[in-house]
């Protein structure tokens, strides 16, 4: 057995602790305003063992707002957010959700004047 694919459901904050976006299944981002991204991966690297992949993700989809025009997605210094390990993986555990507590930092690059 092995553990399935991972859901993202994530708040992002600013440098002032204020809610910005949300981050969910897609992998879709959603600023306060409504405008969304939606991101498919590009490349990723492990920097640390016992956390998620640093990703690059390409925009696939925007619509207008704080998060329109976005070209690319960073994912970097992350903490935590790995599965259980295998050995957790049992007939017990089937069909069970966890939430896996991370961190990390989300920057949003967007093309400039052509």
């Amino acid at each position: 057995m092995k553990w399935g694919s991972a859901t993202p459901d994530a708040k992002l904050f600013d440098d002032n602790g204020e809610l910005v976006a949300k981050h969910f299944a897609g992998p879709t981002w959603q600023a306060k305003d409504g405008s969304k991204v939606v991101g498919a991966r590009v490349d990723g690297v492990t920097v640390d063992t016992t956390a998620i992949p640093w990703l690059l993700l390409s925009a696939t989809s925007t619509t207008p707002g704080l998060l329109g025009n976005t070209k690319y997605i960073q994912r970097v210094a992350t903490t935590g957010g790995l599965p259980p390990a295998a050995d957790d993986c049992n007939t017990k555990a089937a069909g069970k959700k966890e939430k896996l507590p991370y961190t990390a930092d989300y920057y949003f690059w967007k093309a400039t004047g052509a």
